[in-house]
């Protein structure tokens, strides 16, 4: 069989036919492009979610103050006071940790003048940028110097610094916190929300012994976030980490642990792994409709056979082998969701590219799921046109040319 003959021949039969063509492939095209365009979803909140767990500091791990019971009551999560700054200097002692940053947080109204904003205000140690992957916009942060001497100095997260200032550069000015004068060294940049949509640019940062004696009148710590050399080290920290607290805590085998940890390489895994689940769900879901596109295209091409029996009697009389006639009718299958599959796969970026430009929604197209929905389509045109060309190729060449 000549190929490109063939392939024209296919081309003809289809364009005599072309409005009834037009809406077979119409399925094809809207099954194609809901596919990418569900995809590109599901992947632009994959990457959405792993922004959010790299700005959390996907490395990292949370030591917390746990709780104690008392006269059989548990008082809750963060109510010890057994850690303290010494643990994080431990900690930081520890091989494949970078860098500790403890930490102690209140809230307070934050007063400029005449404006006014309650916040959070967290105390922490000098390393907290680096630790939090947490540049600053502006200024500087505080030094181990300002922080041993409890300076009354303070960082702005952006969203304080908006509601105080506006447009106005707080680099400098006085704030004032339960009383306590504090003066702007620093401005943190934009860290948008949390995972949990909460807005981290919501705080205000000041040394840690000046939030612990000045404000809270502590001298313990809330928390401890640990910085390590990656993913892979985590798992092995975390174990060592509570180990070591353990024993600066003198806590017997049968005692719980008076602190709690989080492993956020652990939370980033789960995260994608659901991330992914929930991409390929919106594919499957989208497939459905190409599968329906695919049962238009065995319907037409069906419809198709019955009409041209007697021309397939005649190529048969004239010498057409059966696998000829298959080939035909195959061949004219495949252009059906070729053609749809290319124009989907303009309507799917389109309808992505909308997504991103009018919705919430955070798009990525990628060149693996326009491959997929492509060859799906490709696969679509050649299961569903077998059984109208199989058909086609088994009339008996006499009774085709009878055939009224």
């Amino acid at each position: 069989m000549i190929w490109d003959i063939a392939f024209r021949l296919a081309l003809r039969a289809l364009w005599r036919n072309k409005g009834r063509a037009m809406l077979t492939a119409l399925g094809v095209i809207i099954g194609v492009g809901a596919v990418i365009a569900m995809l590109a979803v599901g992947a632009g909140a994959q990457q959405r979610i792993a922004s959010q767990l790299e700005n959390m500091g996907s490395n990292s791990l949370v030591v917390r103050a746990g709780s104690v019971t008392r006269g059989g009551v548990r008082t809750g999560a963060g109510t010890t006071s057994t850690l303290v700054t010494a643990d994080a200097e431990a900690i930081a002692q520890l091989p494949g940790v970078v860098a500790t940053a403890a930490s102690v947080r209140t809230s307070a109204q934050a007063r400029y003048r005449g404006t006014n904003w309650g916040t959070a205000v967290e105390g922490v140690s000098e390393d907290f940028p680096t630790v939090k992957n947490w540049p600053l916009e502006a200024g500087e942060f505080f030094t181990d110097r300002q922080v041993v001497s409890a300076e009354h100095v303070c960082v702005l997260g952006r969203t304080v610094a908006r509601e105080l200032f506006g447009l106005v550069n707080p680099v400098g000015e006085t704030i004032v916190l339960k009383g306590l004068a504090c003066r702007v060294i620093g401005v943190l940049s934009e860290k948008g929300a949390s995972a949990w949509g909460q807005d981290q640019d919501d705080t205000i940062v000041a040394p840690l012994t000046t939030v612990q004696r000045k404000l809270l009148g502590i001298n313990y710590i809330h928390r401890i976030e640990v910085q390590t050399t990656g993913k892979e080290a985590a798992s092995r920290v975390y174990r060592e980490i509570k180990r070591l607290l353990r024993e600066r805590h003198r806590l017997q085998p049968d005692e719980d642990d008076d602190f709690r940890m989080y492993n956020r390489a652990e939370l980033a895994k789960t995260a994608e792994e659901s991330a992914s689940v929930f991409t390929w769900l919106l594919g499957s879901i989208a497939s459905v409709s190409l599968l329906v596109g695919g049962i238009g295209i065995m319907n037409i091409m069906l419809v198709s056979v019955t009409e041209r029996t007697r021309e397939i009697g005649i190529r048969m009389a004239l010498g057409a082998r059966r696998r000829d006639i298959l080939w035909q009718f195959l061949l004219e299958a495949l252009v059906l969701s070729g053609v749809g599959g290319v124009f989907g796969v303009l309507f799917g970026v389109g309808v992505a590219v909308a997504l991103a430009r009018f919705s919430q929604f955070q798009v990525d197209i990628t060149p693996w799921s326009i491959m997929l929905a492509f060859s799906f389509a490709a696969i679509v045109g050649v299961f569903f046109g077998l059984h109208p060309a199989r058909k086609a190729s088994s009339l008996q060449p006499i009774e085709a040319l009878r055939y009224e």
